[in-house]
């Protein structure tokens, strides 16, 4: 049965949520992403274009879909995109077709992007998307956690701080903000408005039908 209707007893068929999760990079996003992959495997994980070289491990079409820069343009001049950005050097997008198509199925995709891409996407889905920003507990401890990963240099750990207070500069974009002091608190938090926005009026495009059934001489 679509996950669009199994969970309801009614049948009520709704449209899916673009679930955006933001933070500068050591407040817990990643982890916070995967928690939620991995308790609801009806989330889909929308997956990037980039040209940034595959890394070691990486598979093609499930961490990225990898590109060359001349197809990286081409789509986005062909409006293949629903956001993208320049990150670190290299161009990061969402392609619009499998979004779209997971969307009318009444699915959730789950969207790691930045505060720009959050915002091309709020401008062109508007009401479809969720926007949750994660802040770290403080500065400093964001700083802590960079340098404890022990996998960067001083200059990309600057560079990554600098990126950081850009970031939360733009906390007010957002529909909410949390305070990841506790990961495990953090994401229930993050569970709870999943489960809320799925169930907004505005999603259930069964319910009319319902209502003219069970009143069909009221204003529906």
């Amino acid at each position: 049965m679509p996950h669009s209707i199994s969970s309801d007893p009614h049948g009520f068929r709704r449209r899916g949520v673009l679930f955006v999760l933001s933070s500068p990079s050591g407040a817990g996003k990643s982890t916070i992403a995967r928690k939620l992959l991995d308790a609801d495997p009806t989330l889909q994980m929308s997956v990037s274009a980039t040209t940034r070289p595959m890394r070691s491990g990486e598979v093609e079409g499930k961490d990225y879909h990898f590109v060359d820069l001349t197809e990286f343009r081409r789509m986005t001049a062909d409006h293949e995109f629903l956001e993208w950005a320049h990150v670190f050097g290299n161009r990061y997008g969402t392609p619009r077709a499998p979004v779209d198509a997971m969307l009318a199925d009444g699915r959730d995709v789950l969207f790691d992007i930045d505060w720009q891409g959050a915002q091309q996407l709020h401008q062109i889905a508007g009401g479809d998307v969720v926007r949750v920003f994660i802040l770290p507990p403080s500065i400093e401890e964001l700083e802590r956690r960079l340098r404890g990963r022990g996998t960067d240099s001083e200059e990309v750990i600057q560079g990554r701080m600098d990126r950081a207070h850009g970031e939360i500069a733009h906390w007010d974009g957002y529909d909410y903000v949390l305070v990841n002091d506790d990961a495990d608190d953090c994401f229930a938090k993050v569970q709870t408005i999943l489960k809320a926005e799925r169930m907004k009026r505005s999603r259930q495009t069964g319910l009319i039908g319902f209502i003219r059934k069970m009143n069909p001489a009221g204003p529906v």
